[in-house]
Parts: C-alpha cells; sequence; structure tokens
C-alpha cells in the first residue's frame, strides 16, 4: 500500500466552520472524522484531496439524545459507543447490535456513525487500480463476470453489483430514519432510504452528499408501544469479516400478529433493500415460525444472484427467519 498524497490540514471547530473550508469539487477538500475509509481511499489513490478537514474539533457533532421515544445521534458518535449506549440496547437493539457488530472493537472506538454511512464500496475491482471500472469513471463493471461471491443478488436493471457496506444504515432504514444534512445554502432533512443512491442513478456515487454537504443529525421517530427490533449478521469469520448477509427487522406486535414491519437486507443490494413483499405478507399475521419461513422465500422472490453467490438466496431465508423470530426477545413495552 503506497503512502498518502500531500494535502493541507484544518480544524473546525463548528458546523459551519466546517463547511466554510470545503470546495465546490471533490478533490478541493474532504471531511476527517474517524477516517478509516478516508485514509485508505487515499492511500489506495482512489480519492485525493488538497484538504482535510478535520471535524473531530467540532463537539456539537457528538451527542445521543433519547427524549420520549425519539433519538437524535450527532454524526461523530462511534459505533461503540452506540453498541454500549443503555438506552439504545434496551430500546432499538437493532441498531446497538449492527453497529456492536461492525467490525474490529479497534475499529468500532474509531469509526463514527456519519463515516459509517458515508464509507465507500468494499468492491476489490473499485478498491483495486487495476480496474478500471464504472464507479472510477470507466465502462464496465468487472464483477458481473468476474469474481462476485461476495456481490448482490438484487441486481436487475443495475449497471454496477456492489454491496452496500454500512450495517448501522441498514439498521436505520429499518427505522424508518432521517439524516439532516447542512450546506452553505441551509439545511435539509433527507428520508435514508432516499439518501442512499442506486447505480442505475448514479454510478459514480452511493448517495446524495454533495461536496459542500454535512450531516448534522440523525433522527429515529419514536416507537410505539409494541414496537420490537433485531438485527443478525452472518459472516464466515466470526470474529471480524464482512458480512455475508444481515438483516435487520422493526416491527410493531399486537399480541402474537404483526401490525406493520419493516424488513431490511444488507449484503444483498447496492443500498439497503427492502422486502417490502414480505412485510406486507407479515400484516395481521402470527408471527410463528411457519410465517417467518414464508416471509424469508418472499424477500429473495425477485433475487437474480451472479454466477457464484447463488448461495446467498437459501442464506437470505434462514436469515430473515430467524430475525423476525427474534423479535419475540425485544419487544418494547
Amino acid at each position: 500500500m503506497s503512502s498518502l498524497p500531500v494535502f493541507d490540514y484544518v480544524n473546525a471547530t463548528s458546523p459551519a466552520e466546517a463547511m466554510g473550508q470545503l470546495g465546490a469539487g471533490w478533490s478541493e477538500a474532504a471531511l476527517y472524522a474517524g477516517g478509516v475509509d478516508l485514509l485508505d481511499l487515499m492511500k489506495e489513490r482512489l480519492y485525493e484531496p488538497k484538504k482535510l478537514v478535520n471535524i473531530k474539533t467540532a463537539p456539537s457533532l457528538k451527542y445521543i439524545k433519547v427524549e420520549n421515544g425519539e433519538v437524535r445521534i450527532g454524526p461523530l458518535v462511534t459505533l461503540a459507543e452506540i453498541a454500549a449506549h443503555p438506552e439504545l440496547q434496551k430500546s432499538h437493539p437493532a441498531l446497538a447490535r449492527a453497529a456492536g457488530k461492525a467490525a474490529t472493537p479497534q475499529i468500532r472506538n474509531l469509526a463514527t456513525i456519519g463515516g459509517n454511512l458515508c464509507q465507500r464500496p468494499r468492491c476489490w475491482y473499485f478498491r483495486s487500480e487495476d480496474f478500471p471500472c464504472m464507479r472510477k469513471g470507466g465502462e464496465k463493471c468487472f464483477a458481473k463476470e468476474g469474481e462476485n461471491r461476495y456481490h448482490a443478488i438484487f441486481t436487475e436493471g443495475e449497471p454496477c453489483v456492489i454491496v452496500h457496506p454500512s450495517a448501522a444504515g441498514v439498521a436505520l432504514v429499518a427505522f424508518g430514519a432521517q439524516l439532516k444534512i447542512a450546506s452553505s445554502s441551509g439545511e435539509r432533512t433527507v428520508d435514508i432510504e432516499k439518501f442512499f443512491v442506486r447505480p442505475k442513478d448514479n454510478v459514480r456515487r452511493e448517495n446524495v452528499l454533495g461536496p459542500k454537504d454535512l450531516i448534522t443529525e440523525i433522527v429515529i421517530p419514536a416507537s410505539a408501544a409494541g414496537m420490537a427490533s433485531a438485527y443478525i449478521k452472518i459472516r464466515e469469520k466470526q470474529s471480524y469479516d464482512w458480512p455475508l448477509a444481515d438483516v435487520a427487522v422493526v416491527a410493531k406486535l399486537s399480541g402474537a400478529n404483526v401490525e406493520a414491519c419493516r424488513i431490511v437486507l444488507g449484503s444483498a443490494a447496492p443500498v439497503p433493500h427492502r422486502a417490502t413483499e414480505a412485510e406486507e405478507f407479515l400484516k395481521g399475521k402470527p408471527l410463528n415460525e411457519e410465517n417467518a419461513a414464508r416471509a424469508g422465500e418472499l424477500a429473495v422472490k425477485d433475487a437474480s444472484p451472479l454466477e457464484q453467490n447463488a448461495y446467498k438466496v437459501p442464506l437470505f431465508k434462514t436469515v430473515v427467519r430467524r430475525t423476525l423470530l427474534a423479535l419475540k426477545e425485544t419487544k418494547a413495552s
């Protein structure tokens, strides 16, 4: 791995100061928080900003607030802090578990939730300088006919078959979270499902952020009584590895029945994938083994796996079923 390119370095003590340091193009400046993915990209010469804007010196961006069931999280909160937060462990276990299962303890103590949502794909063709893939301005997705064991299974109409790398993003989509994004023109609120960008809409970017944008807050709406959530990740090496499959489920339960639910698959598509047909199937039905298994089948009904990753289809069936059944252990009062 090569050394870092030359860059300027500035500390920002507030969001406004940070945005004032950003430029009109991606090559001008980059926000620096945990830096886990950013520094890798720079070492690999995939990203060479002229300036790094350190926002770890902006304390107003680091907090967890739980009030009347609503959760507000600053983008500088680390994955380890989310995983260990006692209120989140009780009220939003899917998010706490997703954060706690990411990477290694060392990385979780450094990586921020904002950076985790914005990390770039881990596809080896994208990360290698030897392959001019579409995401780097080339004309081909090498994974479609190459080594694609860990790539997407929902590929219909997509020019690029990456999988979204953020486990926290999978859980936050299940909770219907919103992101507050600041820029020089003001602040806007974006539903997290609309934050992520599919390759068919923009093959060069993974989210709606512009070069001068900054995530200032993550908001999870208040949960109703009877709300439960669960998250399960399956990896080849359980101590540390990228997931083969991960699933987050958030549901409102009434007695033994499911009133409503959101089922989100990670490591399955270029963005966190909502299994909407499975969600509709479960409405008004008992949460039992039979219905959970049927929901698992419906969750992958439209999958179009690649040559080397068809094993993910039965794997996701099982993980969806197990995650749904795990809801019984996390039902809120």
